[in-house]
């Protein structure tokens, strides 16, 4: 099963919100909603989530490698 919610917690400033992850695509970015800084994917992560989330994103959780 499939978890489609991910706690992202901004290293800048320590904001932790729940996102919903999109199924077809990559978060390659996202702005806090706290301190506005734009999130981007550490290196060897393929989004946001893997890199900040509580959940990696539906793709690796399916056992991919990387969001298509």
């Amino acid at each position: 099963m499939v978890v489609l919610e991910s706690v992202l917690t901004c290293p800048e400033c320590g904001h932790a919100e729940t996102f919903q992850m999109p199924t077809e695509t990559c978060q390659w970015f996202l702005e806090c909603p706290n301190c506005h800084i734009v999130l981007r994917p550490k290196s060897g992560d393929c989004c946001v989530f893997c890199s900040y989330g509580t959940v990696a994103c539906p793709p690796v959780q399916q056992g991919d490698n990387c969001c298509a």
